[in-house]
């Protein structure tokens, strides 16, 4: 099997502007992006692929093979699944929680794809046992189309329903989850600018 990450560094997380600049979201995404690949080599996962429309941010990378790509995201992962010869695990790069036994409970899955739900209805990863036989479809509620397509295409699907993989980071309040449940550099990294703190009984983020 193989995984393949997509990946933009250029403007990121344009949602997360009101409390990191463009250069620390920037930042901030790398160091996501390089723990979701350490999750999958700590799972055993040797062949890795990042899909990208550029190569800025990742002139240097080595610990994956990086495919340029500009067509848009579906576009561009429906390519990548067609000339597939095996099966793929689609794994977003924004999961610093993910963790490597999350990624071996995925893809031991006896099923033909395992989907794994995101907040609000999105597609956090997807283990495709035949990709040629199928083609994704993110944005919107994704996740039930994606389960549409699994049964319209006549192949039988698990879901994944975990906190820790189902945590993407897109928002403000997404960083609290990430300094409460995280590890390693990307908590580190908003570590150092925020701080924890409740107000009217709910965890927010207070800058340092």
């Amino acid at each position: 099997m193989r995984a393949v990450i997509p990946y933009k560094k250029a403007g990121a997380k344009s949602r997360l502007s009101p409390v990191l600049s463009l250069q620390e979201r920037e930042e901030f995404v790398e160091l996501m992006l390089n723990q979701v690949i350490d999750s999958l080599k700590e799972a055993g996962v040797e062949k890795i692929d990042i899909l990208s429309p550029s190569v800025y941010g990742l002139e240097e990378m080595t610990e994956a093979k990086v495919l340029l790509d500009e067509k848009d995201l579906n576009e561009a992962l429906n390519g990548y699944l067609e000339e597939a010869e095996e099966p793929v695990l689609i794994v977003m790069a924004d999961l610093p929680l993910l963790s490597p036994e999350n990624i071996k409970e995925i893809t031991s899955t006896e099923k033909d794809i395992c989907i794994v739900p995101g907040k609000g209805g999105g597609t956090n990863a997807l283990f495709i046992k035949n990709p040629s036989k199928y083609r994704v479809r993110y944005y919107g509620s994704s996740f039930l189309t994606h389960c549409s397509i699994a049964a319209d295409s006549g192949q039988n699907f698990e879901v994944y329903d975990s906190f820790m993989a189902g945590t993407d980071i897109d928002e403000a309040e997404d960083l609290v989850e990430l300094l409460i449940h995280g590890k390693g550099p990307a908590k580190d990294y908003i570590n150092r600018k925020f701080k924890l703190e409740v107000k009217k009984g709910r965890v927010g983020l207070v800058p340092l």
